[in-house]
């Protein structure tokens, strides 16, 4: 068997024993409603939803991920203002309310940090929480990273092994000066953008403007019009059939993603990554990055100029740049006795034997758009226990399933950016006379879009998109994320 061979199915049995299992979703999905009811029996939270984001909801974590859940208080109404010292004394409120219920440990409440943290342990599997106030734009930046998994299955797979792969090596702590899960899933992005033919558009091209500035007025208006863009840019680009498509499989996607940061170290000095532009950009170049204090720039594309890898150090730089150049060497070698230590942590060497695959959940949560949750029905002992179909409250619908209402137009300033796909820019809140025409749609649930999406058989790697019918639930208070002709006016 080739090299390359042996290291496809390594890769492919890594996955197999990192991904989610049914359990892990129920699992997080019983945690978000205890929490839930925590929340309810405190006057001062009276009115809070419970929301899920970070990696749950962009369906990029292992069966080990942490969880992260924003207490809202905007919901329906006007993006909500609190501060920081409103955010702490409404942590305390929620700690309080947790240690009264029951059903947590090792509270850590973490009032200084940029935004202000609760840290818990669950009694469901040890699952750790980390529980936020009102942490709108990393909602947002969760379901613009699932919509964008959807362009290509194979994004999903590689930061799932390239996180595998960083905790193995100890490069994946932003505590102890390295990268944190967000950094990078963010170069699984730029790696996209820039292999040979490109996998991903610049993600300006998907949501051209800065999404954090994007986030005012109503909530329910600001999203939908996220969304809507998103969709359409998404759609947009898949249809382009010019374009050349990349064949490559995840085992070359793997190695080429380690040779391209090998010298990592070297390159920050002057470049920072830039996911919105899908370019390395000369940082003196740039007077949004300057003045130059931190070892490497990766840009956060949704809340510019933030850099998503402020905490890495420039003495683990040295480290992280070598762990890369000698990962990419032991690959690209004859000798596979080392391979899977090169892969994964120790602790994973006794899991990579087969797990039944009735046990896997086949369908990702996100897609179910209903407030409240159903406790799943117990297994057997004769097969696979039948779960009862969750509900999330506002859950990720994907920007597929999004019928958009409107014609895009062409840039009008010369000084836009032409992609080879016309983008569909966010509409302003402020804005009068919108910048495109609205479609009346055919019905109350039907609207017709204006373009064609490719055929998803076109390629192998493509996500395969179908509008699902929409779903009745018990105890549904409101449906979130629906296409526009169908929410209530």
């Amino acid at each position: 068997m080739s090299v390359q061979s042996t290291l496809e199915n390594t890769l492919k049995e890594i996955l197999r024993v990192v991904k989610p299992l049914r359990e892990d979703w129920t699992t997080r999905l019983q945690i978000i409603d205890e929490l839930r009811g925590a929340v309810e029996s405190v006057e001062s939270l009276r009115g809070a939803t419970v929301e899920p984001f970070g990696s749950f909801v962009s369906d990029l974590f292992t069966r080990w991920g942490d969880l992260d859940v924003s207490i809202e208080f905007s919901n329906g109404s006007f993006v909500s203002p609190y501060g920081k010292k409103q955010k702490q004394r409404l942590l305390g409120d929620v700690m309080r309310a947790m240690r009264q219920k029951g059903g947590w440990r090792r509270y850590q409440l973490i009032p200084n940090a940029r935004v202000p943290i609760l840290k818990v342990e669950s009694n469901l599997r040890n699952v750790s929480c980390d529980i936020s106030i009102d942490n709108l734009k990393c909602q947002m930046k969760s379901r613009l990273l699932f919509w964008i998994s959807e362009i290509d299955t194979r994004f999903r797979d590689m930061v799932l092994l390239v996180k595998e792969w960083a905790k193995a090596h100890n490069i994946n702590n932003p505590k102890f000066g390295t990268f944190n899960s967000y950094s990078l899933t963010l170069l699984v992005v730029f790696h996209f953008q820039t292999c040979a033919p490109a996998i991903f558009p610049p993600l300006k091209d998907i949501y051209p403007g800065n999404l954090i500035d994007d986030l005012k007025g109503l909530r329910a208006d600001t999203e939908r019009r996220i969304e809507e863009t998103c969709a359409a840019n998404i759609r947009r680009f898949q249809s382009y059939n010019l374009r050349a498509e990349n064949r490559s499989s995840l085992s070359e996607l793997f190695i080429s993603f380690l040779g391209k940061f090998s010298d990592i170290s070297l390159k920050a000095s002057e470049l920072g990554i830039c996911t919105y532009t899908g370019q390395w950009q000369a940082i003196k170049s740039n007077m949004r990055w300057l003045p130059q204090t931190y070892a490497l720039f990766i840009e956060d594309p949704f809340e510019q100029p933030e850099n998503s890898a402020r905490a890495v150090s420039k003495r683990e730089l040295t480290r992280i740049s070598e762990t890369f150049e000698m990962s990419h060497h032991m690959l690209i070698s004859p000798n596979h006795s080392s391979l899977l230590a090169t892969l994964v942590r120790p602790q994973m060497l006794s899991l990579m034997v087969r797990t039944p695959d009735w046990r896997r959940q086949p369908t990702h949560p996100q897609r179910f758009r209903a407030e409240g949750s159903h406790s799943p029905t117990p297994s057997n002992n004769n097969g696979p226990r039948q779960l009862t179909r969750p509900q999330v409250h506002r859950v990720v619908r994907s920007p597929s399933q999004v019928q958009p209402q409107y014609q895009t137009v062409k840039p009008k300033g010369p000084s836009e950016v032409q992609p080879q796909f016309q983008t569909v820019k966010p509409k302003s809140p402020s804005q009068v006379q919108p910048q495109f025409q609205t479609v009346k749609p055919k019905g109350s649930s039907q609207v017709q879009p204006q373009f064609q999406t490719m055929n998803p058989k076109s390629h192998p790697n493509r996500a395969t998109f179908k509008k699902p019918p929409l779903q009745t639930y018990e105890d549904q208070r409101q449906q979130i994320w629906r296409p526009r002709s169908d929410r209530p006016v």
